[in-house]
């Protein structure tokens, strides 16, 4: 490792001489940009807007702009002659429990290594603060930036952890946070119980970067000319939850290495089915193991049930006959009825007619008397 400062640290009236070393790295897979025809590396140039010249990195300054547009321009010199106290310096402010510090304020991570001159100090302030289960708060300026920073023991070794200031930390200004959102006391304890069952050591090393493997397989199958694998597809993380309690569920029972909710429906049902399956099973299986008498007596009660049912259903039939017939004899009344009167009528029209004629034929009677 490459130390990136130098200077040391303050305890009270002890100087500690320390290096310091980023104490993290990236392994991520780094691309170069090429031109897609051909493959060939894109390079910028560092030109100047004014005069179109190419600028050497030699000669480039940092500049800032004023409000009104004027520009003051800082070379490394005047970086290096800013009167901070801390620039070459760890100044130790305060002790606190780590507890106490938000990690949201955590930036970046540095080891400290002693002078070798400075070995027996760096050993006492490491192990008074590892007694004391705290950490030191602690200034330092690195690279033209002044940061509060967090220093503490681990594994032998002292830590640093640069810190954002507060007004560096951004709030959440989220509108669902001045909402009244209800959650069931159901849910909650769901909720709960699926923390229980997912809760275990943490052990970095149990977990991979999927993603760095995916892509490293990527590369090494365009190089020889294979397949990629697809990966398999995951629920979508950005989906709408339908249903909380069912999908809590369904999780609680997928972290306790149980069925997937899912499916526990469709075999329940049959469950219920063979339940009553082996509730009638029994009756059978006695029958079976007393022998033919407990058959026939199953079938004398079938009979017996089945000639209540032929009964009704013959008494039924004769029933349906007699309505039939009833309903037939009362249609030819009816039907006798209609001719007798229309009987009568005939009758009384003739009567009427042969009044009528007998009435025509008296005054010709009387006329051939007279003559």
């Amino acid at each position: 490792m490459r130390s990136i400062w130098r200077g040391a640290v303050s305890f009270g009236l002890v100087s500690i001489g320390v290096k310091l070393y980023t104490a993290t790295e990236d392994h991520d897979i780094r691309f170069n940009q090429v031109h897609a025809t051909d493959g060939g590396r894109i390079r910028y140039r560092r030109v100047c807007s004014i005069d179109g010249e190419e600028v050497e990195y030699s000669e480039i300054a940092k500049g800032y702009e004023l409000p009104d547009g004027q520009l003051v321009v800082l070379t490394d010199e005047d970086f290096e002659e800013l009167p901070l106290a801390s620039r070459r310096e760890i100044e130790v402010l305060q002790f606190v429990d780590q507890d106490e510090i938000d990690p949201i304020h955590f930036e970046k991570t540095y080891f400290l290594e002693p002078d070798a001159s400075a070995t027996r100090p760096y050993v006492l302030l490491r192990d008074a603060l590892e007694n004391a289960g705290r950490v030191a708060i602690t200034k330092i300026a690195i690279r033209q930036r002044e940061s509060l920073a967090a220093l503490r023991v681990r594994d032998g070794v002292m830590v640093l952890h640069t810190m954002r200031w507060p007004d560096e930390i951004r709030r959440p200004d989220f509108a669902f946070l001045d909402e009244d959102v209800a959650v069931r006391p159901q849910e909650l304890q769901m909720a709960e119980a699926l923390i229980g069952s997912m809760t275990g050591d943490f052990d970095p090393a149990e977990f991979t970067d999927d993603y760095r493997e995916a892509m490293a397989a990527l590369l090494e199958a365009k190089q020889s000319g294979g397949e990629v694998q697809p990966l398999p597809e995951t629920a979508d993380p950005g989906a709408a939850v339908v249903d909380l309690m069912s999908a809590l569920r369904r999780s609680v029972e997928a972290a306790r290495g149980g069925a997937p909710a899912e499916e526990a429906p469709a075999r329940r049902a049959p469950a219920k089915k063979a339940t009553a399956a082996k509730k009638a099973v029994p009756a059978r299986s006695g029958a079976e193991g007393d022998g033919a008498p407990a058959r026939r007596t199953t079938a004398r009660k079938a009979t017996a049930a089945e000639k209540p049912t032929a009964e009704r259903t013959t008494a039924g039939k004769g029933t349906a006959k007699q309505t039939t017939a009833g309903k037939t004899t009362a249609k030819q009344t009816t039907a006798e009825k209609a001719t007798a009167r229309r009987t009568t009528a005939d009758k009384k029209t003739r009567a009427t007619a042969a009044k009528k004629a007998t009435a025509a034929e008296q005054p010709a009677k009387r006329a051939r008397r007279s003559a």
